[in-house]
């Protein structure tokens, strides 16, 4: 089947095929890199790209314009780009970014290496040169000067997994369905550079339509898979009070239902490690919070740590996780599950073992055990409410979150920004199908707007709030300008308490304080009577409590910005307890030579 519609200047345009049907199509016509670009993008299932214009990438973006399945979202500048990919991957499950040479490279560097060390498959495409000026002396704009073209290239190459510098229509084709397969195979950005003369030259490898990607599924080496499921059955059923752990490779290795499966038929205690929240459903009965050492969540460090065995599934140890290195977790008494491996204590290490895979069938062979799950139930006592608060007290930030609690539902997203609302945010309990997204691995001040717009541009079915404190919303506040360009409808609460809090926990000095705003105002401006947008100072419960309706009310289809004022020092206790401990590891003397 074959359609046509009429262009705006009233010409009749090459055929389009149905989804159904991928006919050969005339070279002379529409078969070119970029068209073919546009389509593989569509294909893997992207609907918006991120972009910042400049020369280098014009004709590209001319083409990913003209794809009707592509919607093209241009950003205030590459960081938020780069930003915003990575939180549409989170919802979508992989995102692009389009920029110009070196100047738009190098600045959105930052938020790939985010969504490397957070294993989300990101295409950075960059408008690269004209493939003349290659191999030659020529020096170009946008560069440092230097006749070498390469410096971008070498800066992208430990960030992302594949590079593809495509300066040759000839294996053009080849280079860029390489790139994104191996994106989507890898779970990790790439990086595909595109000379600026190339996209619009038709060329034969492209008179078709993208045929889709098969990309074979990863099986288990099955002799690997049965002794690992053996030796780690053996391992659990002689514990007496086994726990199991989420970490954040769940998402990576695909594998929240086969855990789930192991959860049900195990009976263990279920915890997460924090940058796995939002990957386990807490609505389980056998779900006791956030593992994170000396700030788990009440009463789950203690089940968790005195545990004779704890599986581990996905787990990410590091300094922040391990609360500067101080989790009290027996290596001989762990089980780690990673994507690919299996570890059990200290003795079988098993490769090739895939995550699913060995939660399945481990499942079958592990016998129920709800000790743990009871030993937690007679020592779990109800969290307390916030003291009774006086006739227009100051806001404290403990009753901002019992506020933001009963706002979060199935049809909401939490993001959380790198700073106190990482802690703050951990004690939501999080109802089902209630998304969740933080960057805990690179930690990023800033990050969350960029990822907001993304990730809110992709899971049009919630509202997302955004919790964002004041002194990372000034890195990238740009970005609600394109927010409010795209009729979004988020809630940001930007948490006003007068400089960076979590650095002040870990080290304080005076250049933890910055310049105060009118934030409420800078949005206003940015808004500009154009777009629905709402803002709001919250000062008091009461003022929140009236905020909270409006903008679940009558400004409900509008993107709602509460800006919350804070005491400097009303952090959360866990903030306190983990910027000590982080502290204290950053600040070990060196060893003895």
């Amino acid at each position: 089947m074959e359609t046509e519609t009429e262009t705006p200047n009233g010409s009749t345009p090459c055929p389009t095929s149905a989804p159904s049907a991928i006919p050969l199509r005339p070279s002379s016509c529409d078969g070119t890199m970029g068209r073919h670009l546009a389509r593989r993008l569509v294909e893997i299932g992207v609907r918006d790209v991120f972009s910042v214009p400049g020369d280098f990438n014009l004709t590209l973006l001319d083409h990913l314009i003209a794809e009707p399945e592509l919607n093209l979202v241009g950003c205030c500048n590459e960081l938020n780009a780069g930003y915003a990919a990575d939180g549409y991957a989170r919802a979508k499950g992989v995102g692009a970014c389009v920029v110009t040479f070196t100047v738009g490279g190098l600045s959105i560097l930052n938020a790939i290496a985010g969504a490397y060390s957070e294993n989300l498959p990101v295409i950075c495409i960059v408008g690269g040169p004209n493939s003349n000026d290659y191999g030659t002396n020529r020096i170009l704009h946008h560069t440092i000067g230097l006749p070498d073209f390469s410096q971008e290239l070498q800066c992208f190459q430990t960030i992302t997994c594949f590079q593809a510098v495509v300066n040759n229509l000839d294996d053009a084709h080849e280079l860029i369905d390489t790139a994104i397969s191996t994106a989507l195979k890898e779970s990790k950005p790439v990086y595909i550079s595109i000379g600026c003369n190339l996209p619009a030259i038709p060329h034969p490898t492209f008179a078709r339509d993208p045929v889709p990607f098969f990309l074979a599924p990863r099986v288990s080496n099955q002799a690997g898979l049965e002794a690992a499921v053996e030796e780690a059955a053996a391992f659990l059923n002689k514990a007496v009070k086994p726990v199991i752990v989420g970490g954040p490779k769940l998402r990576v290795a695909k594998a929240q239902k086969a855990f789930m499966e192991f959860a049900e038929a195990s009976g263990y205690p279920i915890a997460v490690m924090p940058s796995g929240k939002g990957l386990v459903p807490e609505n389980h009965p056998h779900f006791i919070g956030t593992y994170w050492g000396a700030v788990s969540t009440s009463y789950c460090g203690e089940i968790v740590e005195s545990a004779d065995a704890y599986v581990f599934v996905g787990p990410i140890f590091n300094d922040y996780s391990s609360v500067g290195y101080s989790l009290l977790i027996k290596k001989e008494k762990s089980l780690i599950v990673q994507p690919n491996r299996v570890t059990i204590g200290n003795g079988l290490s098993l490769g090739w073992v895939f995550m699913a895979d060995f939660l399945t069938a481990l499942a079958k062979k592990v016998k129920t055990n709800t000790t743990a799950v009871e030993n937690y139930r007679r020592i779990y006592v109800p969290p307390g409410i916030p003291l009774k608060r006086e006739k227009d007290e100051p806001l404290r930030v403990n009753v901002l979150f019992k506020h933001i609690q009963a706002l979060i539902s199935g049809d909401t997203a939490v993001i959380a920004e790198t700073g106190d609302s990482w802690f703050n945010c951990q004690k939501l309990r999080l109802p089902e199908n209630c998304g969740y997204e933080f960057q805990m691995q690179y930690g990023s001040i800033g990050w969350s707007v960029g990822a907001t717009l993304g990730y809110a541009q992709a899971a049009t079915d919630k509202r997302v709030i955004a919790c964002i404190g004041d002194g990372s919303f000034q890195v990238t506040a740009q970005d609600i300008s394109t927010m409010i360009r795209c009729g979004q409808r988020s809630i940001i609460f930007l948490i006003n308490n007068g400089g960076y809090t979590i650095e002040v926990e870990i080290h304080d000095g005076p250049y933890n304080v910055i310049k105060n705003w009118d934030y409420t105002g800078f949005v206003s401006a940015i808004h500009n009577g154009q777009g629905k947008c709402w803002t709001a100072k919250v000062r008091t419960e009461e003022d929140l409590t009236e905020a909270i309706a409006t903008a679940t009310g009558a400004e409900k289809d509008s993107l709602c910005f509460i800006e919350v004022f804070a005491h400097k020092d009303d952090t959360s206790k866990e903030l306190l307890e983990w910027g000590s401990r982080v502290a204290a590891a950053n600040s070990r003397p060196p060893n003895p030579q």
